[in-house]
């Protein structure tokens, strides 16, 4: 534990308390539960070490030595020629030796980047700009957008207008939604200074607001619907087409859950807003009320893509396949929001349970179908920070093991396998790599300067993933509103079917969007009627804005006090 007590002589006890012992406390990057530079990532605590007394340290006996006057007497001159010249000699050598250092090729450690990460940063975060469903906003960046999904939900007699398209399809999904919202409100509430520092801030509230305004109104989850949206090529500005609504309710479990969880992070973005942060917190606990009624108390719980009329088509896009890791989810963000212990107590005691459900292809990775492994680092973060004690030691001590592990795994080349260019292959037989990859990233620091730069253009296909960044990105990406023309006319689905299927460069940039990716084999095929490699989805966007935020080490602007509390203490206890 490093301290300076200063001088130990001459010092009285009023100068010792205006001087206060500082301690810097910042966990290191082997033990770190979320990548961040250490100034975002440290504790200050005061105090004073010296004992209270008013007679000063003069009459203390000193714990240091002392010093004496000593008289220095030559008598060898060859051996004090030869301590000069050696000390000369050193005094030569030891700026040479920092010259050679200064020019030699350095190893970069995996958590550097060269990257321009401003950039890159507030490009991803402009692609949700481009997903943006309803009365479209003036003064979006995006200019080949406008209003769309006016009457979503009217059919039913519900109001079903905002949110986001999922893809480059015309679909809204309540699910991928919410994972959205919860991921990238964490990342404001983890790096809330440092979007302050680039001049994001108000960018990602917009965003989170975008999409949490939406899931105040689905409640438990509604979706639009999905095969006339495949079988139609068209922007959605020209949409007429029926778009039916798949309703949810509480027993919904994981999509309750995941929905829980995103309001609940929410409220903590927008907690200065009190009324708008109630509202997320009070339509948060309503729907967990509902939703972890016990089955013995006759509520059925299980996945959405379970329950009658819910899932729907949906399923062939977001096969959800655990429903507790939601729940737990849900329960842990809660309980950060509110501060209330009893949602806390519910996610420790179902954690294991969660964790028994888990699928061995599902272990140690972190996207919109598995939940576990945050939350691990989220209840381990608990244990470190807070001594709630018993009843929550079990599982707070099963989270920080299996955080350990899962940080040890990532580096490791037994659990998971890699490309011959260096991405990680989180679900392999998945396709899509990018985003798992991203989203680990902003879980271990350590991967994620190698895994951000390989996104961004350090590749065998030397090409950028995120489209914009860069001189070389995907043209072809598999997006509706990108591939057709933003020139004032009515496109039907047919000629929609030309702008599929041509070989051209898509006439507008989605800036920020990072595609699919390439395969095991680090190969990439540009277009557009590949999804599998050319399309974006905002779930894999939220994972790489958190990884660039969390790799991210701005100039430090902000002197907001606020925001320096922010910073100093840890998630859910603010």
């Amino acid at each position: 534990m490093p301290y300076s007590l200063g001088s130990p002589t001459h010092t009285s006890a009023s100068d010792a308390e205006m001087h206060p012992v500082r301690f810097v406390h910042s966990v290191s990057e082997a033990g770190r539960l979320l990548p961040s530079a250490s100034r975002w990532n440290s504790i200050e605590i005061e105090f004073n070490l010296a004992p209270k007394s008013s007679s000063g340290y003069d009459s203390l006996p000193s714990r240091y030595s002392k010093s004496f006057d000593h008289d220095l007497v030559i008598t060898d001159r060859k051996c004090f020629k030869r301590f000069v010249f050696i000390s000369v000699s050193v005094l030569f050598l030891i700026p040479l030796l920092v010259l050679l250092l200064h020019f030699l090729p350095r190893k970069h450690h995996h958590h550097e980047t060269s990257k321009n990460l401003t950039l890159a940063l507030s490009q991803a975060l402009t692609f949700y700009d481009a997903q943006k469903s309803g009365s479209y906003p003036s003064n979006s960046p995006v200019k080949f957008r406008g209003n769309s999904g006016l009457k979503d939900g009217s059919k039913s007699n519900i109001d079903l207008v905002g949110g986001f398209y999922d893809s480059g399809s015309n679909i809204k999904f309540s699910f991928p939604t919410a994972y959205t919202v919860t991921l990238l409100s964490w990342t404001v509430i983890e790096y809330h200074e440092k979007y302050a520092d680039i001049g994001e801030l108000d960018h990602i509230k917009d965003i989170i607001k975008w999409g949490s305004d939406y899931l105040l109104k689905v409640g438990a989850g509604n979706d639009t619907g999905v095969r006339n949206d495949i079988n139609c090529w068209q922007r959605p500005e020209d949409m007429s087409y029926k778009r039916p609504v798949s309703m949810c309710d509480s027993t919904a479990s994981d999509l309750a859950g995941e929905i829980i969880a995103a309001l609940s992070a929410a409220s903590m973005v927008f907690r200065e807003q009190k009324e708008y942060s109630g509202q997320l917190i009070k339509a948060a606990e309503t729907l967990y009320s509902a939703a972890t009624v016990e089955e013995d108390g006759g509520h059925k719980q299980g996945t959405y893509t379970e329950v009658e009329d819910c899932g729907g088509e949906a399923r062939e896009f977001y096969n959800s396949t655990s429903y507790i890791d939601e729940l737990v989810w849900g329960g842990t963000w809660l309980s950060f929001a509110t501060g209330n212990i009893s949602y806390l107590e519910y996610a420790t005691r179902k954690f294991k349970e969660a964790a028994d459900e888990e699928k061995i292809s599902e272990k140690g990775i972190f996207y919109w179908n598995n939940k576990l492994t945050a939350n691990a680092v989220l209840l381990a973060r608990v244990q470190f920070f807070c001594d709630v004690g018993y009843p929550y030691e079990d599982a707070l001590g099963s989270s920080s093991k299996r955080t350990e592990q899962l940080m040890c795994s990532y580096l490791s080349d037994q659990m998971f396998n890699k490309t011959k260019g260096g991405l990680i292959l989180l679900k392999p037989d998945y396709g899509q790599p990018l985003q798992f990859a991203a989203a680990a990233s902003f879980l271990r620091l350590s991967i994620a300067g190698f895994q951000i730069n390989y996104i961004l253009g350090d590749n065998p296909m030397q090409m950028s993933y995120m489209v914009g960044f860069g001189d070389h990105y995907p043209t072809q990406v598999h997006h509706r509103s990108a591939s057709i023309p933003w020139d004032g006319q009515y496109h039907s689905c047919e000629e929609g079917d030309r702008w599929l299927n041509s070989k051209e460069p898509n006439p507008n940039v989605l800036l920020g969007a990072m595609v699919a990716g390439p395969d095991e084999f680090d190969n990439f095929s540009d277009e557009r009627g590949k999804p599998l490699f050319t399309e974006p989805t905002i779930a894999s966007n939220a994972g790489l804005v958190a990884a660039l935020i969390a790799l991210h080490d701005p100039p430090h602007k902000s002197s907001n006090p606020n925001v320096a509390k922010f910073r100093h203490r840890p998630v859910g206890y603010l």
